[in-house]
């Protein structure tokens, strides 16, 4: 637990005090250009963070599963995604996995900070995202590090198991990795549970809360997820407690 504490506060030490040099080399993607978030807004894209996206980007609408999450409270659609001080887009009500009714190639980049392991389908949801970016457009997406959240008792999720999970058409109700999760959960990295049985209650009502973890990551593996759909990978880099990955649609 100690060990833990010294982590969080190296991460608060170093958050606000830095862009990550391979954020410098592709900000031509997000400068004074127009971007949707999935699940923010997320500290780290704010100005003076790593990856300081709401600074430079001319705009950024948001997408959240639900008018209500445990992590931003109500939402409201419309002219209300306040992404940082002075600037707001379209905040939209659907489900990461299905952008439905926002077009093809319709954004310079995308971002998403601690969101893709919320999907029970990777590989689906990827592929969503980057349906509706532009050619030559990227995704910048940023994970947790497993090393120093609550999956640390896990494996790393195979890409054979996305891939299965891709060609089965899973959907947001799945639980397959439930008892895993129950048995592996560290609950004293986890400061939104009281206890196991809390931890347990929450976890069945996933479909309401999206709270679980599907799938465990590492970077071998983003990549893998972004060769198989294409994406050109322009840099990816450990930041605690994230993994960070940028990847470009190919232009057409």
């Amino acid at each position: 637990m100690l060990l833990f504490e010294r982590i969080r506060k190296k991460i608060k030490e170093n958050l606000g005090t830095m862009e990550l040099k391979e954020f410098l080399a592709t900000k031509k993607y997000f400068d004074n250009k127009y971007g949707i978030e999935i699940g923010g807004p997320s500290g780290i894209f704010k100005p003076n963070n790593i990856l300081p996206v709401y600074g430079v980007a001319r705009r950024v609408d948001g997408v959240n599963f639900a008018g209500y999450t445990v992590w931003e409270n109500i939402i409201k659609a419309g002219q209300t995604y306040v992404y940082t001080d002075g600037k707001v887009g379209e905040q939209y009500i659907m489900e990461a996995s299905e952008l439905t009714g926002i077009l093809n190639n319709k954004y310079d980049f995308l971002l998403a900070s601690h969101c893709l392991e919320h999907c029970a389908n990777a590989i689906c949801t990827l592929n969503e995202w980057q349906r509706v970016v532009k050619p030559g457009g990227v995704l910048l997406l940023a994970l947790p590090d497993q090393r120093v959240t609550f999956d640390r008792n896990r494996l790393v999720t195979t890409f054979d198991h996305l891939l299965e999970d891709f060609k089965n058409k899973v959907g947001e109700d799945d639980l397959t990795h439930l008892d895993e999760i129950l048995t592996l959960h560290d609950l004293s990295r986890d400061p939104g549970v009281a206890d196991k049985n809390a931890f347990d209650q929450r976890s069945r009502l996933n479909h309401e809360n999206r709270c679980l973890h599907h799938h465990v990551f590492d970077l071998q593996l983003l990549c893998q997820v972004f060769e198989y759909l294409d994406l050109e990978v322009l840099f990816t880099a450990k930041f605690l407690p994230s993994l960070v990955i940028c990847g470009r649609k190919r232009p057409s």
